[in-house]
């Protein structure tokens, strides 16, 4: 049956082609594998021997070279590099296998979760079937992932196809810390298929480390949009307002009780603590403590930031954090400067100004 092409097709099909494997050696011949090595010429004795140009010398093979990769054996294609995109990546590389150390971006999101989440996200992306996974375990095994390339084209019967068949095994080890782990890719199996042909090919350690970091790139771009995504959204989630309410029970000390995680709160207050005349000596985010001193000059912040001048005496303070009943709770307790409770009068007097200050929405900076 003879096919319906157009002008351009029938170019491309005219026009020498090349397989893959054509396009690992250099072209022209390969004689010069076979060529003898010139011995130097011999001087008379009494005559002096003339200088040697060294512009084309060629140097002697290092120690750790394979003499065998000459000829048609020698790949001539640059090699890949690695492109660690994603935030909070860098890579380490193996002999016939890739690293890639994740570190975590958010504490409030389980990071090997996040992980299988994203390569799921990119293997559906790429529709690459998936052969096993075991998220205790911490691996993926892919189907068989085909690339197929039209090397001859004809008219009048079906085209030669080049086809491209490999299998990968993705292993996802977190560290006991949580905040670290790493992903390494494994070529498992590898197929080259000429007109339904299968090719002897032997891959060599350079061989399988392209094709890793080749697939690598690819997972490393799609994490990166992800986690990109992500830190835009919880940048805007921190210029969102956050209520606080005050909250007296009938025995015990006054507190306030803010609307949101603790990390939010934690970094929301360094903005707003300064705002209500507040001077953060210290902190320690392990312990949810901030250190502050309260000075004279609260009455000209008060001017600025509120309508209120906060009812409170000049001296060091501690600001204590501690997680409230669910995850989008955080407590808030005011005590003095040896870790004792303030008064409930004084805890509801200044309650006012840190809420409005709270709940303001800021800029995304």
């Amino acid at each position: 049956m003879l096919k319906k092409v157009t002008p351009l097709v029938l170019v491309a099909a005219v026009a020498a082609c090349s397989s893959p494997l054509d396009r690992r050696q250099a072209n022209g011949g390969d004689d010069y594998v076979q060529a003898e090595p010139v011995p130097r010429l011999i001087i008379p004795a009494g005559l002096k021997t003339p200088p040697y140009n060294k512009e084309y010398e060629i140097p002697a093979i290092g120690p750790k070279a394979n003499p065998n990769l000459v000829g048609k054996s020698l790949d001539i294609r640059p090699p890949l590099q690695v492109l660690p995109m994603a935030e909070g990546t860098h890579v380490e590389e193996g002999s016939d296998n890739i690293k890639i150390v994740i570190e975590s971006i958010d504490n409030n999101i389980d990071l090997k979760q996040e992980i299988f989440s994203n390569l799921e996200g990119f293997f559906a992306q790429k529709g690459i079937a998936i052969r096993s996974r075991d998220e205790q375990q911490g691996y993926f095994e892919t189907d068989w992932i085909e690339s197929q390339e039209v090397i001859e084209s004809s008219l009048w019967g079906a085209d030669n196809i080049y086809l491209l068949r490999q299998r990968y095994r993705f292993d996802v080890e977190t560290r006991p810390h949580g905040r670290t782990a790493n992903i390494v890719i494994h070529l498992v199996e590898h197929e080259e298929r000429y007109d339904d042909k299968l090719q002897d090919v032997l891959l060599s350690g350079e061989d399988k480390q392209r094709y890793t970091i080749d697939m690598l790139n690819s997972a490393i771009a799609y994490i990166s949009v992800k986690r990109e995504q992500t830190i835009q959204a919880n940048r805007l989630k921190q210029t969102l307002g956050i209520q606080v309410d005050l909250v007296t029970p009938e025995s015990g000390q006054a507190y306030w009780s803010a609307k949101s995680s603790y990390k939010q709160v934690w970094d929301r207050l360094r903005l707003v603590l300064p705002e209500m005349g507040f001077e953060i000596a210290d902190m320690d985010s392990a312990k949810g403590l901030y250190f502050i001193k309260f000075t004279d000059n609260s009455g000209f912040w008060s001017s600025l930031w509120s309508d209120q001048k906060l009812s409170l005496e000049e001296g060091s303070y501690r600001l204590l954090l501690e997680n409230g009943e669910n995850a989008d709770e955080t407590k808030i307790f005011l005590r003095d400067g040896d870790d004792k409770p303030l008064s409930n009068e004084v805890v509801s007097s200044i309650y006012q100004s840190l809420a409005n200050l709270m709940k303001e929405e800021r800029k995304l900076r």
